[in-house]
């Protein structure tokens, strides 16, 4: 068994990653292990644990496991980071689906694919309207739901800065209204079109920035009609462009940066 870990350190806007590449020589990843990597006091530190294995579908398959060691379904950032540290184009197997991205000087440009608005595929628990949601959590209140890989909630007020997220959060991720719990957006338009975003990442907590939640939360303001189809979003760590037409396949562009490679005793992790 190896006991020595190659990685590389990335981050997307502060949304931080511990990559590490199992194509060539294959590595039994578990929540265990996912969970003391992440760890910012013994273990590396990460926002999430990404393993890159081979695919029969894309160029690449990307596992994403969060800093609790649940595994889910797609990140926009870390596949920014992929596709950068990739050095061109790459099409990456996700268990959300395959998404496409084109390296560029200093981040990368992501097909993300269509957005999933039916109340089955957020998932919700039962039936009802996803686009104005009959459900709120103290003073956030009608969300929109729409998945983009992975499930998102998202509640526009009038300032995404006022609310305690970090209380709020937890709460409506672990709702039984979402089963397979929910990432939480909370977002409001500024006075030149562009949003300003905060996001309670299921299974991570408050993030510097979340690519699917960017993604989301402008198919959400673009449907309501309160942005136009090409739009920023200001979130903690940074901004994101998103472009979106009903109808069409959601594309984000964003930086991405590699902060550096170096290799991990499992052995100490344990």
């Amino acid at each position: 068994m190896r006991t020595a870990l190659a990685f590389h350190k990335m981050h997307g806007l502060g949304n931080d990653f511990v990559i590490v590449d199992g194509r060539a020589h294959p590595v039994a990843m578990t929540e265990a292990m996912a969970r003391a990597l992440a760890d910012r006091r013994t273990g590396i530190g990460c926002d999430q644990l990404i393993l890159l294995e081979p695919s029969d579908k894309a160029d690449l398959k990307m596992r994403i496991f969060n800093a609790d060691g649940g595994e889910v379904e797609a990140c926009g950032n870390a596949a920014r980071c992929v596709t950068l540290l990739a050095g061109d184009s790459a099409t990456i197997e996700t268990l959300g689906g395959v998404i496409s991205g084109e390296a560029q000087d200093s981040g990368a440009m992501l097909d993300m694919g269509m957005p999933r608005f039916e109340w089955d595929a957020i998932p919700l628990a039962y039936a009802m309207d996803t686009a104005d949601m009959p459900v709120g959590w103290e003073t956030l209140e009608n969300p929109f739901a729409v998945n983009v890989g992975n499930p998102h909630a998202i509640f526009f007020i009038d300032d995404a800065g006022a609310v305690d997220l970090a209380r709020l959060g937890p709460i409506i991720e672990s709702d039984p209204l979402f089963p397979e719990r929910v990432n939480v957006n909370v977002a409001h338009v500024e006075s030149d079109g562009s949003i300003a975003l905060r996001v309670w990442e299921r299974g991570v907590g408050l993030t510097k920035a979340c690519g699917t939640g960017a993604c989301a939360t402008a198919v959400a303001a673009i449907s309501r009609k309160l942005v136009d189809e090409d739009v920023t979003i200001h979130l903690p760590g940074g901004d994101l462009s998103i472009a979106w037409s009903p109808g069409k396949s959601i594309r984000m562009t964003g930086p991405a940066t590699h902060v550096f490679s170096g290799e991990v005793d499992l052995e100490a992790l344990q």
